[in-house]
Parts: C-alpha cells; structure tokens; sequence
C-alpha cells in the first residue's frame, strides 16, 4: 500500500514555489515520492543516490517550464526521452487540461511511467514505448530533459510543432539543461542555413534559489 506519511515536508520545495496547487494537486505530488522509491527497488529509473533529492532534482527542475509557460487547456506537448516520467508527469499534475504523450525507447521505464500515471489518476497523460523519430503526431511543444544535444533535438521536434499557436508564447521546444550550453546553441545555428529559428534562454536559478540550479537552463526554440 502506497502512503504518503512524512512526503508533505519532503514535498515543501515544491509546495513552497507552486502555492497555488490544490488539495488534489499536492496530494499527487506528495504521492511521487513512495511511487518512484517503490519503483526505484525495481528498476534504476533515477539514480539511487539522488532519489531523496526527487522533488528538488526532478520534480521542481521538471516544473521550472512553468515559470516560462502556462499551458493553455487542449494544449499538446510532447516529452521526447521522458526517462521514468519527467518533465512530463510533473508538468501534466500542474496542467491538468493539457495533453501530454510520454515517449521513451527503453521499455522498462515506460512501464514505470504508465504505473505512476495510474496511480496518480492522471486522465491527460499517454505513455508511449518508442523512438521519437517514429513518433507522427502534431503537437503545440516539445519538452525534454537531459536527452541529447540541442541540434538533435530540434531535428527531432520541428516537423512534430502545429502551426496553431494560441499559447502565450508560440510553439517550439523547451529543453531542459545543465551545464555549459553556448556550444550547443552556436551548434543548432550552424546547422540551420536560413530561416533561423528565435532561441530564449532563460537561467532556472533566476525562478528557484536553490544551489542545484545555479547551472540550469531552460533552452527555447521556437518552432
């Protein structure tokens, strides 16, 4: 039986940023912790030495999209590489009337992410086991996390971005990343001959204080 005993205080972080959650929201937030250490015991989805570390790690960096964008209900994004379920299943507890479809090519961890998505009732997330070259649908954004260079993938997410925009910012790809990203940035330009595409980037620390996201970013592409 999952319980959320002691997950409130762990879970502060989170709360602390987002105060606006509801009871329903914080309570699928809090269960994150007992589902993803459960399936930790199973399956190496996040590294055992960082699971105590889930809602600042993994949980607020996946949530720090939100200080960038707030998805308009009936939006569809895309996680590409979602890993055991992020940015996608935070995102998609924080946006309840968005769509998201969660694809990864390593089978075991879409089974992690479909397990956690129904436990959490979470009614506007799929799951999906397959390469995201594969992937045919339309969406309003791609996400990713830690998945490859920028220059994969924006070749990766642009012929998957509608060119309906009603968002307040348009349709693109938002990436997580860490680290030095100026050689990545200069990389996506150099492949790109014309038609350039308008690049944000925005520093995660600027939002959240904590000394893990000194180095983090969120890199914007438009579509």
């Amino acid at each position: 039986m999952i319980t959320t005993s002691g997950t409130s205080e762990l879970a502060a972080p989170v709360f602390k940023y987002f105060p606006q959650l509801t009871a329903r929201q914080k309570e699928q937030m809090e269960l994150l912790q007992p589902l993803y250490s459960e399936w930790n015991d199973k399956i190496n989805v996040i590294s055992r030495k960082d699971i105590d570390n889930l809602y600042t790690h993994h949980v607020l960096h996946s949530l720090s999209i939100a200080r960038v964008i707030q998805f308009k209900s009936g939006t569809k994004i895309l996680d590409i590489g979602t890993g055991g379920g992020f940015p996608g299943i935070p995102l998609a507890i924080l946006f309840p009337e968005a769509r998201f479809h969660l694809v990864d090519s390593v089978k075991k961890k879409i089974m992690v992410v479909e397990a956690v998505t129904h436990a959490l009732e979470l009614k506007n997330v799929t799951a999906e086991w397959n390469r995201v070259e594969n992937i045919s649908g339309s969406y309003h954004f791609v996400v990713s996390r830690a998945v490859s260079y920028l220059k994969t993938l924006y070749t990766w997410s642009r012929n998957k971005l509608s060119n309906e925009h009603f968002n307040d910012l348009k349709n693109g790809l938002l990436s997580l990343k860490g680290g030095d990203i100026l050689d990545e940035i200069e990389a996506l330009k150099l492949s790109i001959s014309d038609n350039q595409p308008y690049i944000q980037t925005y520093a995660i620390h600027d939002f959240f204080k904590e000394e893990y996201f000194l180095d983090k970013w969120i890199v914007y592409v438009e579509g």
